[in-house]
């Protein structure tokens, strides 16, 4: 029987974190199961998952510094703000790779977040990417 822990997942695209907290419950046979923040369904990558006496270290988890990568796209926009959505624009003018560098530097820290329409940031109980697809 797991008495407590932190189980590490890949998280897939296409799954939310909900679903890979689902599937652990249903796997392990256990009730108390929780996850130290919600990754958007095109997200890929590192989720932890919080089992039993564990769900207490989310308090811990959630404070910590995070890192992020990610694969660009340039030259394009979508009416979602990400490639699920339809091409509004495209621009054959890309910026070098040292002003793409000097971009990403610019989110190094700490700052405020207006999270998109299209994100997994809930808003009276439902997700906002929910709200945008039925044009909210």
């Amino acid at each position: 029987m797991i008495e407590s822990g932190i189980l590490v997942i890949n998280k897939d695209m296409n799954m939310t974190s909900h679903d890979c907290v689902n599937i652990v419950r249903r796997a392990l046979k256990i009730k108390r199961v929780g996850h130290t923040g919600t990754l958007d369904p095109l997200a890929t990558g590192v989720l932890p998952v919080l089992l039993e006496r564990g769900v207490k270290a989310s308090e811990f988890m959630l404070t910590s510094d995070k890192h992020y990568s990610a694969t660009l796209l340039l030259g394009v926009t979508t009416d979602t703000e990400d490639v699920t959505g339809e091409v509004l624009t495209e621009c054959d003018k890309i910026p070098n790779e040292a002003d793409v560098m000097d971009a990403i530097r610019s989110f190094v820290g700490e700052y405020m977040q207006t999270p998109p329409m299209y994100s997994a940031v809930k808003q009276g109980g439902r997700k906002l990417y929910e709200l945008a697809r039925e044009g909210k």
